[in-house]
């Protein structure tokens, strides 16, 4: 149950990841993220209603809450980074995120296996790899490795948050439901203040209208993961299930190969291989 979710998890980051950073690169950031997740908000309201989630509100309410203010914060943070790029970079070093729920996880008392232990090692050095790293070219922008690490702490913090939220399916619709209506008021206020500032929040081109399905998948595909990777973590261990998680730049990468046409490098193919090494090993322990 935990290796399928959090697997599931990284399927859906990594849609969004490379949906987000495609959008970014000809949209504001900042309007990305509110759009997409004042979608997301909207179709998370009908199916509270619909589920009858309201009934499920108390004090877990407030981690969805906090998730919902560092959400929109680490997203900026990494669509402006792939925007800048070298996705090589940016991608692997966005996998330190799961530093912070692993390092929770085993704060509270959780000690994985040796085969576990093994398989974590293992994905993390497949995932780093399968990112591309680039170790010759031009030098990255130092304002490009801050916003990663940001983003990489940012990630990691709604990891550990948006797991203690609910303890049932309909509480985790009204949680994630809570922590979207705060990322999008977060969100929109900072495109308020920004616009005041005299950054553009749009195009010149104008509401890119051809880009909402775009814009749509990216919310609820972002959304999705949130609730699986929770699923995950409650039903299993939280160092597994958060490196499970944690193998969205291999999608990235593959999404990348099959839409873009770019040719995954031989250490790219090596870090895949890997990934799914550590992926069996971690389900199998």
């Amino acid at each position: 149950m935990t290796a399928f979710f959090a697997l599931a998890t990284s399927l859906l980051w990594g849609l969004a990841d490379f949906g987000g950073g495609l959008l970014t690169r000809r949209t504001p950031a900042l309007t990305v993220v509110v759009v997409s997740q004042a979608i997301a908000t909207v179709v998370l309201g009908a199916v509270v209603v619909a589920t009858g989630g309201w009934s499920e509100a108390g004090p877990r309410l407030w981690f969805a809450v906090a998730a919902g203010l560092a959400g929109p914060v680490a997203m900026i943070c990494f669509y402006k980074a792939l925007a800048l790029g070298p996705m090589g970079v940016v991608s692997p070093l966005a996998t330190l995120s799961v530093a912070v729920p692993v390092g929770v996880g085993l704060f509270l008392g959780e000690r994985p296996g040796l085969m576990q232990a093994a398989g974590i090692a293992v994905a993390v050095t497949g995932v780093v790899l399968a990112g591309g790293p680039h170790l010759r070219g031009a030098p990255v922008q130092r304002r490009t490795i801050l916003l990663t690490l940001v983003a990489a702490l940012g990630f990691g913090t709604v990891f550990a948050l948006i797991a203690e939220a609910s303890t049932s399916v309909t509480g985790l619709f009204l949680a994630l439901f809570v922590q979207r209506l705060t990322n999008v008021t977060a969100g929109g206020l900072a495109l308020y203040v920004s616009v005041r500032r005299g950054a553009d929040a749009l195009p010149d081109t104008g509401f890119p209208w051809a880009s909402l399905p775009a814009l749509a998948f990216v919310g609820l595909a972002d959304v999705a993961a949130n609730g699986t990777y929770s699923v995950a973590a409650q039903h299993g261990p939280v160092t597994v299930a958060a490196v499970l998680a944690s193998l969205y730049p291999v999608v990235t990468a593959l999404a990348a190969r099959g839409f873009l046409s770019e040719r995954l490098r031989a250490i790219q193919a090596a870090g895949a291989g890997l990934a799914l090494v550590g992926t069996l090993l971690l389900a199998t322990g």
